[in-house]
């Protein structure tokens, strides 16, 4: 169990930091005291029990990470 807590928290963090970059670029400022309350240990929207489907779509086959989901406006 702790070598899928690390790749989770490994996923998290690759995410959070490409969500961060996101944001920024779209000329947003993000103060420091939001980012040091950021952490990688969520897991919620991990599957730990049932069915997996390793079938990975081709661009992320070649290496491209999934994109961003962005929200609505207003939230």
């Amino acid at each position: 169990m702790g070598f899928i807590t690390n790749v989770c928290i490994l996923w998290n963090t690759v995410y959070t930091a490409r969500a961060l970059d996101e944001i920024r670029a779209e000329g947003k400022k993000i103060a420091a005291a939001d980012i040091a309350r950021l952490s990688p240990l969520g897991f919620e929207h991990f599957n730990f029990l049932g069915r997996y489907n390793f079938a990975l779509p081709e661009i992320i086959r070649d290496g491209a990470l999934r994109p961003l989901r962005t929200p609505p406006p207003g939230q």
